[in-house]
Order: C-alpha cells, then structure tokens, then sequence
C-alpha cells in the first residue's frame, strides 16, 4: 500500500488545482465571442418571464384603458361567510371608487349607510351622521386596498426596487393558469395566478403577519366571470378567503367606468344624498 501514497497525493493535488486553472483561463468554445461565452443569466430569463406574463395580463384587461381607468362604479350584492358558513341573506350594495385613494361603499336598498375611505381615514356615515371607523377594521381595509389587483398592477410593478419572479404552471379556480410572484422593498409578497389561455387574472394570494399575536394569515382572491365594459374586461364575481375559508363573496349586476362621479360623495361631510346625486341633504 506504501507504494501507492504518492501517487494518490500526486492525483489529489492536480484535482485541486484543476478548478483554479479553469477559473483563471476559461476556454472559449468554437463560434463564440467573450461577450456571450458565459450565456444569459437565469434569473433575468426568470423576472423577464415573470414581466411579459404581467404585461400579458394587463393587455388583455384592457391595456392603456386599464391602467388609466379614473373612476368605477359597480353594483350588485355582497355576502359574508364566517368559518365558511352564510351569514344572513346578502346585502345589495353601490361601490364607487376614485383613484387611487378614494372609494365610498353605500348598502342597503335606501343607501342610507355608508362606508367611506379617503387616503388613510375612514369614516361609517349613517343618519346620525359620519364617525370614524374602528381602528382596527381600517387598519384591514387599507391592507386590502394595498394588496388589491388594481394596485398591484398600476403601481407595484412600476415601484423600484420590486422583484419579479415567475414561479411556474399551477391550478387556480380550476383553471390551468402560470403564477408570478411579487416582491416589493418593504420584502412584502403577492402571488397573481393567470389564466394559460385568456391571460386574465383568475386569483392572487398575499400573507401577513397580525401585530398583536404575531399569526401569521392567508388571504386570497378569486376573479370570475369576465364581461367587457367600455374597453376593459371586469370580473363580476368576486371571492375571498382567510386562511382558507370563505370570508365573502360579491356578485356585481353592473360596472361602470369613468363616469365622472360627485366630488361631493368623497367627502364625510357634505351632507351627501345618494338618492339625489349632485346634491347634499339640509
């Protein structure tokens, strides 16, 4: 066996310094320039992929008409779900939003109880007049609102610093569908799940973390039943879930865009009337 010690040593020694002479004189294959010898870089190819599905989807919700929507109106009937179950018969509701930071929420059939937010207040406006929301329902409305569709496609793909990466095929409200998941500086994440075949958006899904217990919570969005309106493609039935139970549902009988809506609904004291639009109530 002595015999054979410096051998082994010989090999072991040439196999260490085999990598070091390949770092140091990297051989150049037949056709190729330095400049492309070394091929593109996986993770460009990944967060290229990631933006053209983005763009994709954004075409087909309407492209430029999309990204420059100023105003939505949208009508139907909302229903509330606890541990997955019903709760009541539903309610029908007016949704009326202002870009980027204004929507007012109006139910029952006299509209006589609002919901308004406006930048980051919010405010319940009944009868007895507008008084602010719990603290703790506005801190879960402007979290949606930061995780909404609208604003992940309108602003958080253009916010420097964002991390793009395409993350492969899934199923998606029994869709085959390609997801994309957003990362932004503040190292908040959002997945969207498109559809392979009409690129539309069919769910997205985002986590965070509750400041008093410290859980960590799942919530997610299903987009169906797309109809074209005035150049854009709407989802009239909208589902959410938290941590995997059904929290509501919204089934929208009609949707309007930019319709120029009354400066006066946005603001919490102006009297507004719903019932006479234009004017505020004595």
């Amino acid at each position: 066996m002595k015999q054979f010690l410096p051998i082994m040593v010989l090999v072991c020694c040439a196999l260490a310094q085999a990598p070091e002479q390949g770092q140091g004189a990297p051989a150049q294959a037949a056709g190729t320039s330095p400049g492309n010898a070394q091929g593109s870089n996986p993770a460009d190819e990944n967060s290229q992929k990631a933006k053209g599905l983005i763009e994709q989807a954004i075409a087909a919700l309407g492209g430029e008409t999309y990204l420059n929507i100023r105003d939505r109106e949208q009508q139907g009937r909302g229903y509330g779900f606890h541990h997955g179950r019903a709760e009541g018969g539903g309610n029908v509701f007016w949704d009326f939003i202002e870009f980027p930071d204004k929507e007012r929420v109006e139910i029952t059939k006299e509209r006589d109880i609002a919901q308004l937010y406006v930048g980051n207040k919010g405010w319940e406006i009944t009868f007895k007049g507008p008084h602010p929301l719990d603290p703790k329902d506005l801190d879960q409305y402007l979290r949606r609102r930061h995780f909404s569709l609208d604003s992940v496609l309108r602003t958080w793909v253009n916010t420097p610093g964002v991390i793009l990466l395409y993350e492969g095929n899934s199923i998606a409200a029994q869709h085959p569908a390609q997801r994309v998941t957003l990362i932004n500086a503040q190292n908040e994440s959002i997945t969207l799940y498109f559809d392979e075949d009409t690129h539309l958006p069919v769910k997205k899904s985002f986590e965070w973390r509750d400041p008093v217990d410290r859980q960590k919570n799942l919530e997610e969005e299903i987009y169906e039943n797309y109809r074209s309106v005035s150049g854009i493609m709407a989802p009239f039935n909208v589902t959410r879930y938290f941590n995997g139970d059904m929290a509501s549902q919204r089934f929208f009988n009609s949707v309007t865009i930019n319709q120029g809506l009354d400066a006066a609904m946005f603001d919490p004291n102006s009297g507004y009337n719903p019932n006479k639009p234009g004017k505020a109530k004595k």
